[in-house]
């Protein structure tokens, strides 16, 4: 097994997801028939609507170089109603600094199915062809906001040209001062980034966590590099197991902690994020002391591969907390 596609928070791999779909969306674009997908509105706002077709294409590949903010939603849902007009309203702002791609879940199941949809509405910020962040339900306008905000900042750190809009566009001058009081140019990313994934590319993991390791000696509080970092000690951990013999000793040693976290880690690298945390949750109820303690510290660690407001992390998050106190 090797996941040198996987995401930055472990969620799903939107490149590799969606390869058929690209290559259908590609030549639709070639004809005349399709060369309007995407446009921004008539006020100037990039609002699409995406489907399980043009996933790829809209959402993916244009996140590449503009930040995607997906809405989530269905018409029936009241909450939706309710932040889908703020969302509108702050991309309009925005000027197409960052794009808003609606996604109906009840026309795109199995697209919902694989962003492991849960309740809506539910919003997610799509940067470099990662899912960076997201939220659930209905916040106020000045919480939304101030998200933005942040995913532009994160956008800006990973290499995106974050433009500044209209003064006080959502996301706008308060993401380039942030860029810029971390050094980051927002033309390119950070050497130690690029050289960290050129490693990674050749499948040098080693020469990989090496950059990132001096990179957080250098800035300790660098949010990114501390998940690249987290990401590539996961995929190092997974390709050194064998998969047959580990999920074997995990059945026959239920207690176990490094035996379970080793299939913890294959799940999650897999994308099946809550398997892996209900299994670390099980040896934390059924152990005490150093064992228990091993298994809080792998699952705690497996968290940092994920958005803090992502609600598994939450919800792993608070059952750990029941059974610790």
């Amino acid at each position: 097994m090797q996941p040198r596609d996987f995401s930055l928070y472990g969620a799903v791999d939107l490149g590799a997801r969606q390869a058929a779909a690209q290559r259908r969306q590609q030549a639709a674009q070639s004809s005349p028939a399709g060369a309007g997908a995407g446009d921004a509105s008539p006020n100037g706002a990039a609002v699409i609507d995406v489907t399980e077709q043009t996933f790829n294409t809209d959402v993916v590949e244009r996140s590449r170089t503009t930040p995607v903010i997906m809405d989530l939603w269905a018409e029936w849902c009241g909450p939706c109603k309710q932040l889908s007009p703020v969302l509108e309203k702050l991309a309009a702002e925005a000027g197409g600094q960052w794009i808003l791609a609606k996604v109906d879940v009840d026309a795109n199941p199995q697209l919902s199915a694989a962003l492991q949809v849960q309740s809506i509405p539910m919003v997610v910020a799509v940067v470099g062809g990662q899912m960076v962040d997201g939220f659930l339900g209905a916040l106020p306008e000045a919480q939304v906001r101030q998200w933005i905000g942040q995913v532009m900042s994160v956008a800006a750190k990973m290499g995106l040209k974050v433009s500044a809009p209209a003064e006080g566009a959502a996301g706008g001058p308060a993401a380039d001062a942030s860029a810029s009081a971390n050094g980051v140019a927002a033309s390119g990313l950070p050497p130690a980034y690029v050289e960290a994934r050129q490693a990674m590319e050749r499948g040098d993991f080693d020469a990989a966590a090496k950059v990132l390791e001096a990179e957080l000696a250098n800035s300790p509080g660098d949010p990114i590099a501390k998940t690249e970092l987290a990401r590539v000690n996961l995929i190092r951990r997974v390709e050194s197991y064998d998969e047959a013999a580990v999920r074997r000793d995990a059945a026959e040693h239920p207690a176990d902690p490094e035996a379970q976290a080793k299939v913890a880690d294959i799940d999650l690298a897999s994308g099946r994020v809550e398997e892996a945390f209900d299994r670390l949750l099980g040896v934390v109820r059924r152990t005490s002391g150093e064992d228990r303690d091993k298994a809080r510290v792998h699952l705690v660690g497996l968290f940092e591969l994920l958005t803090p407001r992502d609600p598994r992390v939450s919800k792993a998050r608070a059952t750990l907390s029941t059974l610790l106190f």
